[in-house]
């Protein structure tokens, strides 16, 4: 293609217009503030309001709103959070009367009773396969099933059982458990088993209908429970890229079935990478109608302190204000 004088010529008649007439997506009114922190070191203050700055204040403002006004705090959590090192925490968190509920799926289950019995759990999954002794430990679906048989009724599900088991059994690490801190706080625990999925399935005393019936029960117990997210509640996923975010999905859409309104509360989704299930089945469609949906990456190992240490800064400084 040929180009002359006249084709360049075009090019020099460019219009331009004021910089401040033009829109802005950033400001320095929302650059973090070091100064106001080296005054008030507050860990709030070093986040922008920009992008996940601006996110994980809103977490963190939505968490505070929600306990301050007595709506609902549930957590769900993925195994990897236990193996993170994160009971403790989380413990602290009920204790503080912080979570109204705890969603645990089989995997967290068993690694919960695990640190309880012996302060330790997660094995070595490579070097046990190829010998066929992967997952073939006794004492586990052992007391798992007994717990089960013990502790049975019309509106007992697995995690209750398990709490009691563990709170009042001989586990020498129990005051790591987040299933028997649950019993001990009264918050709900339900724990959501897939079957064929954990390793307990395997031993000969696990009994698949004692066991598919106590998690049936946990799956109402939180069907009822997301009652308490209306108006301001907060529900977040962590870790669990499949499972508890189709078993929310589903315990949501009962609960509005049946009647009850559950609308404008807020959904995190809180993971090492981003996953189809929890962005949509926990972020995107359950607040579309009303609320607000955030993803947070991050270890969880980082992001579960940090967000602990600024909602207790938060709470402490509205006290003082107070």
């Amino acid at each position: 293609m040929h180009f002359n004088a006249e084709d360049f010529h075009v090019l020099r008649q460019v219009q331009t217009h004021s910089i401040h007439q033009r829109q802005h997506k950033v400001s320095v009114a929302d650059f973090m503030d070091v100064a106001a922190w080296q005054t008030q070191p507050a860990l709030r203050l070093l986040f922008p309001h920009i992008l996940k700055g601006k996110d994980i204040l809103s977490v963190v403002d939505g968490f505070v709103a929600a306990h301050r006004r007595g709506r609902a705090i549930i957590f769900a959590l993925g195994a990897h959070v236990i193996k993170c090192g994160l009971s403790p925490l989380l413990i602290e968190m009920m204790r503080r009367g912080w979570l109204q509920g705890l969603v645990l799926n089989g995997a967290g289950a068993i690694h919960d009773l695990e640190v309880a019995l012996i302060g330790m759990t997660s094995e070595d999954v490579a070097q046990n396969l190829i010998s066929g002794q992967f997952g073939m430990v006794d004492e586990t679906p052992r007391l798992i099933n007994k717990a089960l048989q013990e502790f049975e009724g019309e509106h007992v599900g697995m995690g209750a059982a398990l709490g009691e088991a563990i709170a009042h059994g001989d586990f020498p690490y129990g005051q790591y458990s987040l299933l028997a801190a649950a019993y001990t706080y009264q918050v709900p625990l339900t724990v959501h088993v897939a079957i064929g999925a954990d390793t307990i399935h395997m031993h000969p005393t696990t009994d698949g209908a004692l066991l598919g019936q106590a998690t049936y029960r946990d799956f109402q117990r939180l069907t009822l429970l997301l009652r308490e997210l209306h108006d301001g509640g907060c529900y977040w996923n962590i870790g669990s890229a499949v499972l508890l975010p189709e078993v929310f999905l589903k315990a949501l859409t009962l609960c509005r079935n049946v009647g009850y309104p559950v609308e404008r509360f807020l959904t995190v989704n809180l993971d090492m990478i981003q996953h189809y299930r929890p962005e949509y089945n926990v972020v995107q469609r359950p607040t579309q109608h009303g609320g607000a949906g955030y993803s947070l990456i991050g270890h969880h190992e980082i992001m579960l302190p940090l967000l602990y240490a600024m909602i207790l800064e938060t709470l402490e400084h509205i006290k003082i204000v107070g």
